[in-house]
């Protein structure tokens, strides 16, 4: 029966998804690469774009990603398993993401030593660079086992909802035995408090 695993499956899902883009976020923010001297001290770090200012790719991919899973955690039926499957879509592009900078902060921190007049110098992949392949990588399973167990997870608020075409009219009350503020109330709602009930 789909409803037991459904209620199995979500709750790990949904906290690997999360854990594993907050993950990619914080990292796709920090530096991927730096430079050691011939002392093997540490001399300089970049993170993945040049400017300071501008959000990395990584950690903006992985912003996207958290974000379907808010709205995967609130929705239900086949808008649950659309942003389920943008989430996983994102999720590749994190991980692309992660794939070419392998080359491309290291390239671009090479760079920079070299119009600071240090052209050789040894560099490293920092611990953020592999926390962020490591949360692309867990990201992209988490949302690709959320597009294939979402349908059966269990729905948010779906016990509270009223069944629909069952909601009955209330039955007008004689306007003898009514308060003013049931009156009020009646006209509010558009009802007639004055009706008297169907003959």
């Amino acid at each position: 029966m789909p409803e037991p695993r459904g209620r199995r499956t979500f709750a790990p899902v949904a906290l690997l998804g999360l854990a594993s883009a907050g993950l990619a976020a914080v990292a796709g923010n920090k530096p991927w690469a730096e430079g050691r001297g011939a002392g093997s001290e540490r001399l300089a770090a970049v993170p993945l774009t040049a400017d300071p200012g501008e959000m990395p790719a990584a950690g903006a991919l992985a912003l996207v990603v958290l974000a379907c899973w808010g709205v995967v955690l609130v929705t239900r039926g086949r808008v649950r398993r659309a942003v389920a499957v943008l989430g996983a879509v994102t999720s590749a592009g994190l991980l692309v993401t992660v794939v070419t900078g392998w080359s491309s902060v290291v390239d671009s921190l090479r760079s920079d030593y070299a119009d600071v007049g240090v052209p050789d110098i040894a560099l490293d992949h920092t611990a953020w660079f592999w926390a962020a392949a490591a949360g692309a990588v867990l990201s992209l399973v988490a949302t690709v086992l959320a597009v294939r167990w979402a349908p059966a997870w269990p729905e948010m608020g779906s016990r509270y909802d009223a069944p629909a075409g069952e909601r009955a009219e209330p039955e007008p009350a004689d306007p003898a035995q009514q308060s003013s503020l049931d009156l009020w109330k009646a006209m509010d709602e558009g009802r007639d408090p004055t009706a008297g009930p169907a003959e």
